[in-house]
């Protein structure tokens, strides 16, 4: 563990201080311990590899180690004692110690912190664009690349465009860049959305209206095929449109004219159609829902768009140019570690990227500027949680097991248990490894047996996790029906 960077201890016994320093010189840890009235600006201007909070006597120099912590928050912090829940909130917070502290506990503290340095954000490539002609359309895989390529090939036309997917996947994205990258793109883009609107509305909404036309037309309005003259008219959410309505909209799509709702006069509609919808076409015509002719008339080019959960590998470079334009609009980036992006990589996303950007909001909403780890994301978000520091088990050397002996006399020392008195050594010595391995399983025995083998209580009763117990026991084959 030998390395350029220190641990830095913080704790305000100076007992405690020294113990630990004796520990994580056993370990081969570079370090430097300070009281809380020893930490001052200059101190974080060292290269650190990790801080071990210990014991901090008064709520104000807790506060301000807190400060000092959030404005660097690169630096992997550990609680040792009381403080798990104020760190809980840092971005930087890596996990508890619990005590006593044993050496492979200790070692698999470190070695998540040397894992943790260096990755404050999650870099992802740059992805190259000539022009702004896909911007929100980000991603290499195969899927988001078709996408564009489609995109590039009808922009310069002036085919009927039908877009089909699921809610979320950026249907009016793909709209907006056949618009703006037409001969049209000067021209105005109005979209409406067919499925908000009510149905005694849409009509008038569309095409128009004169004065008097109904109760409540004070006066003559356009509609939104006059307001997209020489543009792109966008009709969201086609599917829902009533028959009623997609009959007098077919009519318009074959004669390019209309006449506004109590009007006479015929109205040229120079306007380029794109039509979406998240509802499955083919099986409204067959429940005569949708009519066939109008889909054939909007259906000239389809583009169907992927669901972000069959483009995982994009999310990525999705959370870049999400960060980047919500930065621009003078929101705080925030940062993902790489634990955090596989994680958002294991969800299916039903919302697609709609629920990735709402995700982003939310995230930049709490975290301002700071960094954002697994155990900041919600907990439908979380697939591989910080995992706790417990020793995998595994067949220890000998000479491991002498160090592990040690650094329970250290961790003894440190968390000042209440140690029985020993009578001086006999003279042919003593084998202290079987005899402190002995003493331990008889411990956890009267343990089990006192709460009828219930491990929690036992663990409880020997002031240890419940999984460190359960390893205890493996290690020893200790099981709970042989003390029946």
């Amino acid at each position: 563990m030998q390395g350029l960077a220190k641990t830095l201890v913080i704790d305000d016994d100076q007992q405690h201080r020294h113990d630990l320093g004796v520990i994580l010189n056993f370990v081969g840890e570079q370090h430097e311990a300070f009281s809380t009235r020893e930490v001052e600006n200059s101190l974080w201007e060292k290269d650190w590899s990790a801080c071990l909070l210990g014991k901090i006597t008064t709520g104000k120099s807790l506060s301000k180690i807190l400060d000092y912590l959030r404005i660097h928050n690169h630096i992997p912090v550990i609680a040792l004692t009381d403080h798990a829940s104020e760190l809980a909130g840092l971005p930087n917070y890596v996990g508890e110690l619990e005590l006593p502290l044993n050496y492979g506990q200790l070692s698999d503290a470190l070695r998540h912190c040397q894992e943790f340095l260096g990755k404050r954000a999650y870099q992802v490539p740059q992805l190259a664009r000539k022009n702004t002609l896909f911007r929100s359309m980000v991603g290499r895989s195969e899927a988001i690349s078709e996408i564009r390529h489609l995109v590039e090939q009808v922009a310069g036309t002036d085919a009927s465009v039908l877009i089909l997917g699921e809610s979320g996947t950026g249907k009016e994205v793909v709209a907006r860049n056949i618009h703006y990258h037409s001969s049209r793109g000067k021209g105005p883009f109005v979209p409406v959305n067919c499925g908000a609107i009510p149905p005694d509305l849409l009509e008038s909404e569309l095409f128009g209206h004169e004065k008097g036309a109904f109760t409540g037309a004070i006066s003559s309005r356009k509609g939104r095929f006059e307001l997209a003259e020489g543009g792109t008219l966008f009709l969201d959410e086609i599917g829902d449109m009533p028959m009623a309505m997609q009959v007098k909209l077919l009519r318009v799509l074959q004669e390019r004219c209309f006449e506004r709702v109590g009007g006479n006069s015929t109205i040229k509609a120079n306007v380029r159609i794109v039509a979406a919808t998240h509802r499955n076409l083919d099986d409204m015509i067959k429940e005569n829902t949708f009519r066939e002719d109008l889909y054939y008339r909007l259906n000239v080019f389809p583009i169907e768009m992927p669901a972000l959960r069959e483009r995982i590998c994009d999310i990525p470079l999705l959370l870049q140019e999400l960060l980047a334009r919500m930065e621009s609009e003078g929101a705080k980036r925030v940062h993902f570690t790489p634990r955090a992006i596989t994680s958002l990589m294991d969800h299916d996303w039903p919302g697609n990227v709609r629920e990735l950007a709402n995700l982003v909001e939310r995230l930049i909403i709490l975290y301002p500027g700071e960094m954002v780890d697994v155990n900041h994301l919600p907990m439908k978000y979380r697939y591989n949680d910080l995992p706790d520091f417990q020793p995998e088990e595994q067949l220890l050397s000998t000479e491991d097991q002498e160090r592990a002996a040690l650094a329970d006399m250290f961790a003894t020392s440190y968390s000042e248990p209440d140690v029985p008195s020993v009578n001086d050594l006999p003279p042919e010595g003593v084998n202290l490894k079987e005899m402190l391995a002995e003493l331990e399983v008889e411990m956890i025995r009267q343990a089990l047996e006192a709460q009828t083998g219930v491990v929690a209580r036992a663990a409880d009763m020997l002031g240890m996790r419940r999984t460190t117990l359960v390893e205890k026991m493996r290690k020893y084959g200790l099981n709970k029906e042989d003390l029946r």
